[in-house]
């Protein structure tokens, strides 16, 4: 049995090809062959699996950037994907940080939730839904959406010396698609706009 098939056993998706949430602790036993090595390893975006299912990881349960749970999501009909669409990928590596200033910044989806359907279908992404952030500040970015999700509690940018926390909305977020607009990490730009309403 491949280890794609045997995820599927464990998993179970339905007819519409949606499973439960799979921990990683249940890796062991007869699936202990699905243990991650370096990175997702049988269930990368060139994988089998992911050629016939829209895979999904949570990484918020543990610290760090490992993956905690996985999900099957549906079939793949070749329209959701997490991945930047190439001319919009070049645009925005031509930039510079937009919190450090450095060059050479990583791409960033500034909904950290990624839980918008237009931008997760490459063809509909939008130059604006994506930001340069140096991989510093988007890993930073990366540990507070993940606390973020864990607790319903959006970051509260006087943390960083602002005299505002959110530029719209308030604390507590709901994981609708537009739940991370007004949270500095967002848009550090935008927010740093707003700063001017609070003079």
């Amino acid at each position: 049995m491949t280890k794609t098939e045997l995820f599927i056993k464990l998993a179970q998706p339905n007819s519409e090809g949606v499973s439960r949430w799979v921990n990683v602790v249940e890796f062991v036993g007869d699936y202990a062959a699905l243990k991650f090595g370096n990175g997702a390893s049988w269930a990368r975006k060139e994988s089998t699996l992911a050629k016939n299912y829209i895979i999904e990881f949570d990484r918020s349960i543990t610290p760090g950037n490992g993956i905690d749970r996985i999900r099957l999501n549906g079939f793949n009909d070749g329209k959701y994907s997490q991945h930047i669409r190439a001319d919009i990928r070049k645009a925005i590596k031509d930039r510079r940080c937009v919190v450090l200033g450095t060059s050479n910044p990583e791409v960033d989806h500034k909904n950290g939730m990624k839980n918008e359907d237009r931008v997760m279908q490459n063809e509909d992404q939008r130059l604006e839904d994506f930001q340069p952030l140096s991989k510093a500040a988007n890993d930073a970015k990366r540990q507070y959406c993940k606390e973020c999700i864990r607790t319903g509690i959006r970051y509260d940018a006087k943390k960083l010396g602002y005299p505002m926390s959110y530029y719209k909305g308030g604390a507590k977020h709901h994981f609708e698609s537009d739940a991370c607009v007004g949270c500095y990490w967002y848009d550090p730009l935008e927010f740093k706009k707003h700063l001017q309403e609070k003079k």
